[in-house]
């Protein structure tokens, strides 16, 4: 059986090694957005045919019982139980029709019967519907051989939902089930968070177009279809996408531009201490601030968190693995906060196929590919030699990520580690 709960040590240990003082470690930083992001914008009514993917910015209760009246669940004859008499067979005239969706008038007083479709509305008198398969129908009367219980194929009203229960609480997003849900509850108008609207900025002199032209030394451009799915995946307005230059000045214009017109702004690239990293300079000539800048993880350590005038920023490394990577963990975790939605998916435990070897340091978060379940029923995970920050072809076939933590060389095949599974939103 799979394990849910954490690991117990702190951050996976990232924060335990005196080499990495200036890092913070994962669920630092993840503590840090949770606790000083709050949900953006302002709510929007809509109805229920426009609300999927949107993130309940209130409560949804339910405006009566559900169902609203004891009906019948299948096809068949409603009776009263108690007319039953002796040991039976009984025989029982049909003295009404009720179908689905009609007030129904007629009660059934004694040993009589009424011909019912599911979802058609109990006759007074009647405690149970007995199929049409279980009785043999003689012009106007059926022919009963078994005592059937009482409340046999009958839904009662509220068994489902009793009037003003809670349905749905504020925060989750709207797929088909909470759809489902809210329709039942007869909510038909939802209070929903207003889309996020997030900028994305690309930097790189050396990137271009996928599958366009490129000269030596040009490499083609992996972040920005990539984010951009991502967020398409996440149920965001991205109101601005750009390339940006690797200069100061440059930056600075633009990142502005975007602060002003977006809830969140992410840049890729140009985070570390480099002479051609402009980012984090751009932003605190803008008079941004941070709220990390640098987390105790391979890949992704540069990844940074902040502001930008009213916007936040999201600043990920610009190797496309530690894109990924740290848009996984902290981009998606940071959409979540901003769009008012719930707690990110919990990591849970899994087996290594084989073991590993590794340089201590920083939490590895390593792509590994779900193959199946040990002789206990737990599931194991298969997974490279190493974490290539730049290999992006090994992303499309794994699963999830495995964390291994800072201060373990190596693990035997069969060592329990941690697993996140990829998250669309």
């Amino acid at each position: 059986m799979t394990i849910h709960q954490a690991i117990a040590s702190p951050g996976c240990g990232c924060d335990s090694q005196d080499m990495l003082h200036a890092l913070i470690s994962i669920d630092e930083a993840l503590t840090r957005i949770a606790g000083n992001v709050a949900p953006a914008g302002r709510t929007e009514a809509l109805s229920l045919d426009h609300a999927f993917g949107r993130i309940l910015a209130q409560p949804v209760r339910s405006r009566s019982m559900a169902p609203a009246f004891d009906n019948a669940a299948m096809d068949g004859y409603a009776i009263a139980t108690s007319a039953l008499t002796g040991a039976g067979p009984w025989v029982l005239p049909v003295v009404a029709r009720v179908p689905a969706g009609q007030a129904v008038t007629t009660p059934v007083a004694g040993a009589v019967a009424a011909r019912i479709f599911t979802g058609a509305p109990i006759p007074n008198g009647a405690d149970a519907v007995v199929m049409q398969e279980d009785v043999l129908r003689d012009g106007d009367v059926i022919h009963l051989s078994h005592r059937p219980e009482p409340g046999l194929n009958v839904r009662r009203a509220g068994s489902d939902m009793y009037k003003g229960a809670t349905v749905l609480d504020k925060g989750r997003r709207l797929g088909p089930r909470e759809i489902a849900a809210c329709a039942a509850a007869g909510a038909g108008i939802l209070r929903v968070r207003r889309r996020l609207r997030v900028a994305l900025l690309v930097t790189g002199d050396e990137v271009r177009r996928a599958g366009g032209a490129r000269e030596e030394a040009q490499i083609w451009d992996v972040n920005t279809p990539m984010l951009t799915a991502g967020l398409a995946a996440a149920d965001v307005d991205v109101v601005a996408s750009a390339h940006g230059a690797d200069n100061l000045a440059g930056l600075v214009r633009e990142l502005g531009d975007m602060a002003a017109q977006a809830d969140l702004v992410i840049t890729t690239g140009g985070i570390s201490v480099g002479e051609e990293d402009h980012v984090k300079p751009a932003v605190m000539a803008l008079g941004g601030e941070t709220l990390f800048s640098g987390v105790a993880i391979k890949p992704g350590k540069p990844v940074s968190v902040g502001r930008i005038g009213k916007a936040h920023w999201l600043g990920l490394p610009g190797n496309p693995v530690s894109t990924f990577v740290t848009w996984q963990v902290f981009g998606l975790a940071l959409i979540r906060a901003l769009s008012g939605a719930g707690p990110a998916p919990t990591r849970r435990h899994v087996v290594t196929a084989g073991p590993i070897r590794r340089k201590p340091g920083r939490c590895e978060l390593r792509p590994a590919t779900l193959a199946g379940f040990d002789g206990h029923g737990r599931e194991i995970v298969s997974f490279e030699d190493a974490t290539h920050s730049a290999r992006v072809g090994l992303l499309s076939p794994a699963d999830g990520l495995m964390f291994l933590p800072a201060d373990v060389e190596s693990l035997p095949a069969g060592a329990l580690v941690e697993f996140q599974p990829f998250c669309q939103s």
